[in-house]
């Protein structure tokens, strides 16, 4: 699933376009640790030396930071062991009131959870208070040792149209993404590659409950934050407490098909949100026909692949600033703020947009990496590049907006320099306790019928629906029916009734609402911005990956 990973100043984290960028200080580390002994029990990390959070916001908000030890390959847990960063905020409850490790994860693959852990504090009626709420980095990515990054420049200005319609573009982006796939394989954090599917990193919250001394895990997972919950149930059912998934990853879908379906229902999303920039003519003044938005829209495109503007923003960048877009309505007044100004000669704008969420520089790609050595290994991909050019040409033709964009972005996987799982994990949540699901009708990240789809596999789970949304994971927004049935079920445990049909959800809300428009000199003026979102606009971008400026 293509991923915006953006550039923060502690971390790095996910959300919607197409770079990858964590901190320097992950940028390079490379080393594995150290060894250590398994027990006739199987591994057992060592206990965490809890320390003070060098990251403000964490230190601030009273965490504890440390490390967890685990094995680079679970196989051979007696060999070579890394190290996975992680914070807790503890509970706030007595002793006996407390319901042990909430885990939280935002997802990816390849996102940073390390500041999550303050998460707990922003669940409405004190629904977080009885928890160890404990954020952590996976394996390779930001703060965790060694970490893996591969070329930092790799998505720098001037790339070439992601549409390949003629061969000579179709062999550059191929050699391209090949160059990308070799990198990596000659990266310091190269010893990873082999070691980074799913199921390695679902073993690794494993290993933090032990190092925790846990009998059992509860679990808050936003998009691919929910297929580790998901594989989690599957290989450990009875380690398994309170869930929440957010963003529901198909199990099906894994991987190749998802993209393919992401691209479907991207094209949809930004259909809607030039439906609102049209209903909002008053602000932007682009005219009241969202269609005659998106034929503009277009024009401009093709303009740019014939003359870049500035010299730089080409048909790429043009994508890219406008993915935001199709994620959230997290940001819709800028992005229409900078379609506006587009469309009138001023790219600016645009750049900021590109700029804002995309980086460079060494180790700027850390989440990128991760994200293709999870993707790439957990299942393998069409090894035929004319079976993706046939099935993207195809995609295309209906869903212009992202599906080239998309293609491109995972094409490293014809290449990848790691052997992939025979098969995706067959998820089964039969006998897993009750868990809330959470989804709007048309997240395009991860569109609704996973979350139907795994409602259906684990037969005690309850779907909550922002009925008519497009925001990807948005929980704790501020939606009370939302957020309140979260805090309930956190607190008791207690889960609305399901309803008795297949295929459909069993709480209807109201999704994360667009935003009311005013006429603004500043970017990003978006609900998780201007206070109506329920959590600071720094965990919202650890969630979104979108920036705060």
């Amino acid at each position: 699933m293509k991923k915006l990973f953006t550039s923060l100043a502690a971390t790095a984290l996910v959300g919607g376009s197409l770079v990858g960028a964590t901190t320097a200080q992950a940028a390079t580390s490379a080393a594995p640790v150290t060894t250590q002994r398994a027990t006739p029990q199987g591994y057992q990390p060592p206990p965490v030396t809890w320390e003070k959070c060098t990251n403000p916001r964490l230190d601030a908000a009273g965490a504890q930071c440390g490390f967890v030890t685990v094995p680079l390959d679970y196989g051979n847990p007696g060999g070579t062991t890394i190290k996975l960063a992680v914070s807790r905020i503890k509970h706030k409850t007595s002793d006996d009131k407390a319901q042990g490790p909430m885990l939280v994860n935002p997802g990816g693959p390849g996102g940073s959870g390390l500041t999550l852990s303050r998460l707990g504090a922003f669940v409405p009626n004190g629904g977080g208070d009885p928890y160890d709420w404990i954020g952590f980095d996976p394996r390779g990515v930001g703060s965790s040792q060694p970490s893996l990054a591969c070329d930092g420049n790799y998505f720098g200005y001037n790339r070439p149209d992601y549409r390949p319609f003629r061969a000579d573009t179709e062999k550059v982006w191929l050699a391209k993404a090949k160059g990308y796939s070799d990198a990596c394989a000659k990266s310091p954090g190269a010893v990873l590659l082999p070691h980074l599917k799913t199921t390695d990193s679902v073993q690794d919250m494993d290993s933090i409950r032990k190092a925790l001394g846990a009998p059992k895990i509860n679990f808050y997972g936003f998009s691919y934050g929910t297929y580790l919950g998901q594989v989690y149930s599957t290989l450990f059912p009875n380690r398994v407490g309170r869930m929440v998934l957010d963003g529901v990853v198909n199990p099906k879908d894994v991987w190749y098909k998802a993209n393919l379906n992401q691209d479907v229902a991207f094209d949809k999303n930004i259909g809607i949100f030039f439906d609102w920039v049209a209903r909002h003519d008053a602000t932007y003044h682009l005219g009241t026909s969202g269609d005659a938005i998106k034929k503009k829209y277009y024009r401009v495109l093709n303009q740019l692949a014939k003359s870049p503007a500035l010299g730089i923003i080409g048909p790429d960048e043009w994508t890219d600033a406008f993915l935001n877009a199709g994620y959230y309505v997290y940001g819709w007044e800028e992005d229409a703020q900078a379609l506006a100004a587009a469309f009138n000669g001023d790219f600016a704008p645009t750049k900021e947009l590109y700029d804002g969420a995309n980086g460079s520089g060494p180790g700027s790609d850390n989440g990128y990496a991760v994200y293709l050595g999870v993707q790439c290994t957990d299942v393998q991909w069409p090894t035929s590049w004319n079976k993706w050019r046939a099935d993207n040409w195809r995609t295309y033709n209906r869903a212009p907006f992202e599906t080239w964009a998309n293609a491109w972005f995972n094409a490293p996987c014809l290449t990848w320099h790691a052997k992939p799982a025979k098969k995706a994990v067959d998820v089964k949540g039969r006998t897993i306790p009750p868990i809330l699901l959470i989804a709007e009708t048309h997240d395009a990240a991860t569109p609704f019928a996973g979350a139907l789809e795994v409602r259906k596999r684990f037969p005690n789970a309850r779907l909550v629906e922002g009925v008519g949304g497009t925001t990807h994971s948005g929980s704790l927004s501020g939606v009370a029916c939302t957020d309140t049935t979260i805090a309930t079920y956190l607190l008791t445990g207690q889960v609305p009734r399901r309803s008795a049909k297949q295929n459909v959800s069993d709480v209807k809300c109201n999704p994360v609402p667009a935003p009311d428009p005013a006429p603004t000199t500043s970017l990003r003026k978006s609900a998780a911005a201007t206070g109506g979102d329920r959590l600071p606009a720094d965990l919202r971008a650890a969630i979104t990956g979108t920036a705060t400026r």
